[in-house]
This record gives C-alpha cells, sequence and structure tokens, in this order.
C-alpha cells in the first residue's frame, strides 16, 4: 500500500511539473521566492496593529504569529532530518522527465515554505474571521507558494499536503493557547 501511493505520488508530481511551460518559468520561481511575499507580512503586522485595540492583546497577538512561524519552522527542520526524503530534483530517476527550476539539496518531506505560510495565513484568518470575512482570501498565498514547490521541481504533492496539515495544526494550535490570554473584552469577539 505505501509503495503504490509512493507511486501514485511521483506520477502526480511529474504530471503537475510537466504543466510548466517556459512562459509562466519566471513567474513561478518568482512567486517561490520568499522576499516577494514581504509586503504581504507587513499587511498581516499592519492587521494585527489595526485589529487590537488594547495593548496586550497586540502583542499577545504577535506573539502568537510569531509563534506560528517559528514553531511550525522548528518541527518543519525535525521532520526534513528524521524522514531524510530526497527532493524531485535529486532523484537521478526523474532528472531527465521533469523540470527542475531550482535546485536545493535539503530534504523534502514536509515542505517548508507550505507549512509555514499555512501556519501564518490559517493564524491570520483565526484572528480577523469574525470581523473581515475577506481574509480567507490570504489563503490564496499558500496555495500559490505550494503550487510553485512543484512547478520549480522540489517537492512532491504529499510534501505539500503533510506541510499544509502541520501548518494549519500549528497554527490551531497556536491561537487557541493566544486566545487564553486575550483580554475579557477581546475574548467575547471570538467564536470557537
Amino acid at each position: 500500500m505505501i509503495e503504490q501511493l509512493k507511486t501514485w505520488d511521483r506520477e502526480l508530481f511529474v504530471y503537475l511539473n510537466g504543466l510548466g511551460a517556459k512562459g509562466f518559468d519566471l513567474f513561478w520561481i518568482g512567486v517561490t521566492q520568499e522576499e516577494i511575499w514581504i509586503p504581504l507580512y507587513l499587511l498581516f503586522i499592519i492587521l494585527i496593529f489595526l485589529r487590537f485595540k488594547i495593548k496586550r492583546d497586540k502583542i499577545v497577538a504577535y506573539a502568537g504569529f510569531l509563534a506560528s512561524f517559528v514553531v511550525v519552522f522548528g518541527l518543519t527542520r525535525l521532520i526534513k532530518a528524521t524522514i531524510k526524503r530526497l527532493r524531485p530534483n535529486n532523484v537521478e530517476s526523474l532528472q531527465d522527465i521533469i523540470r527542475i527550476l531550482q535546485e536545493p539539496t535539503y530534504y523534502s518531506f514536509v515542505s517548508g515554505h507550505t507549512s509555514s505560510s499555512v501556519a501564518l495565513s490559517t493564524f491570520m484568518v483565526l484572528l480577523l474571521q469574525d470581523r473581515s470575512k475577506w481574509i480567507y482570501l490570504v489563503y490564496i498565498w499558500p496555495a500559490l507558494f505550494a503550487y510553485s514547490r512543484i512547478y520549480v521541481g522540489v517537492h512532491y504533492p504529499s510534501d505539500i499536503v503533510a506541510g499544509a496539515i502541520l501548518g494549519f495544526i500549528c497554527a490551531y494550535i497556536i491561537y487557541k493557547i493566544c486566545k487564553r490570554y486575550f483580554s475579557q473584552e477581546e475574548r467575547g469577539y471570538f467564536s470557537d
């Protein structure tokens, strides 16, 4: 069963990676760079500042935002070092049949780009969902970020899915912890 799942994962990766076209390469290479998303990080920081009136609540929210990244980053590195799955671009049998636009050498499972972007997006959605229904649009970021990792040839779909699950779970737990430390007034705004 595990071997069949690995085969399907590999086949889906080859298919999705093969959808790429030279005319879109620069776009997807740009999307996969963390630096291009700095304006979004700054927007998140501003939204937290505007969202909370009480200084203590702002501090708790910023701490949770930072913790969402730090915890998921640490867990991602730990999982990668434990599983030690080679990236598709480093698998010799795939090198002639896939498009490789980046060549990182560190391990593949789980996707750090996906886990961190899902964690930060989920934390922001949980903070703002009761006041801003548009906040769900931030999930466009991890979706683009995740697909870019397949497009450039460095992650299997299972790396992406596992990273998304890890990011969501970490953000949800950290949000629940933060919620306990918000002021009484603020806790009344949040739904469960």
